[in-house]
């Protein structure tokens, strides 16, 4: 996402200017939706201002930050659930090894007891008492009943403790398994909630903008690409005394990232063909050594926080109050990110989006 970034005013842009981070790749946005194996929405209506009026492109504009900042929110809660998810199956299958292997025990447990039932009835025409505690159904009743310490002697105790040890993990390992379970359907439900989400709000943002002309949009896209060239420009400055990455690992996450520039925006995607924002940052940290959070949000919290002015090239960039995107900066007052579907990764300004933290990994 772009336009709904700027936290500065227009100035002397035109309008046409000033929709140029927001309306140029739309299209491309719809498209990589459509990719991912969804369908895009049509918007409610044509788009109209109060008593039908036509939008004028300021008011396009406007519109279209606020879907483009919704799609990505969506879009990172679908990043949160898909991390649980791969998560919550690990663990899940783990577990299910571990309550087959259990049945396993107990199947062979109660197999070696119903051997010893079984030579104790041929030879002597009944079963022990020995062996009746330990196949009783009740095996608590039983004790409590029992009169003489034959009957319930220390081996016995202990041999009934074990077997019902086993019985009871069985249980409550069956249990949590089936929790799981349910778990798993309730994240893949979410999963499949957001992304209808990021849809709904690309179709809607596409109908708004198809009320401009080829013409705008065609400025649109010169706008944003020399907005782009002009930020790689001073990105590429040789950095200043001490100002260069804080670690051999940054550098290397930033080298990643760099190398990723002009790869496309796809929300879900962490590379290397495509990212979306945190997706990025997970990418070329990985490539340092290093495991981030899978989301924005988590990645706020993954470092040493540090101020604005203090920042390094390596670092993670966090914007906006609820923290849904994410960047790494690149020195002179820029970033390397992917700003959201359609567009690709690229150099922006870092104050043309309202900078919420800088965590230093």
């Amino acid at each position: 996402m772009a336009s709904h970034r700027r936290a500065r005013p227009l100035g002397q842009h035109s309008t046409v200017a000033a929709l140029s981070r927001t309306a140029a790749t739309l299209a491309a946005a719809t498209a990589a939706v459509l990719a991912t194996g969804g369908s895009a929405l049509a918007a409610p209506g044509a788009p109209g201002g109060p008593g039908g009026a036509p939008v004028t492109a300021d008011g396009v504009r406007q519109q279209v930050d606020g879907l483009y900042a919704q799609a990505e929110v969506a879009g990172q809660r679908y990043d949160g659930a898909r991390e649980q998810e791969r998560s919550l199956q690990r663990e899940s299958v783990l577990l299910q090894q571990r309550v087959a292997e259990e049945q396993q025990h107990v199947n062979t447990l109660l197999q070696s007891m119903g051997s010893i039932a079984s030579a104790e009835y041929r030879q002597g025409g009944g079963v022990d008492p020995l062996v009746k505690l330990l196949l009783n159904a009740h095996p608590d009743q039983y004790l409590e009943q029992a009169s003489t310490a034959d009957q319930a002697d220390a081996v016995a105790a202990l041999k009934l403790q074990e077997i019902e040890s086993d019985q009871r993990q069985l249980v409550q390992d069956r249990a949590e398994a089936v929790a799981q379970l349910a778990q798993l359907e309730s994240l893949r439900q979410s999963i499949a909630g957001s992304k209808t989400q990021v849809q709904q709000r690309l179709g809607h943002a596409k109908a708004l903008l198809d009320t401009l002309t080829a013409a705008q949009r065609a400025q649109l896209q010169q706008n944003e690409d020399d907005a782009a060239g002009a930020a790689a420009q001073t990105a590429e400055q040789p950095p200043q005394s001490g100002q260069g990455p804080a670690s051999a690992r940054a550098a290397m996450a930033l080298a990643a990232a760099e190398s990723a520039l002009g790869k496309p925006y796809v929300y879900g995607s962490a590379g290397p063909g495509s990212f979306d924002c945190s997706g990025l940052m997970y990418w070329s940290w990985r490539h340092a050594g290093v495991t981030l959070p899978r989301t924005s949000q988590g990645q706020a919290f993954a470092g040493q926080r540090v101020p604005l002015s203090q920042a390094r090239p390596g670092d993670l960039v966090i914007f906006y109050g609820d923290m849904h995107h994410v960047g790494m900066y690149a020195g002179h007052g820029t970033i390397i990110h992917a700003p959201y579907p359609g567009a690709r990764v690229r150099y922006e300004r870092v104050g043309d989006m309202p900078v919420a933290e800088v965590v230093r990994v």
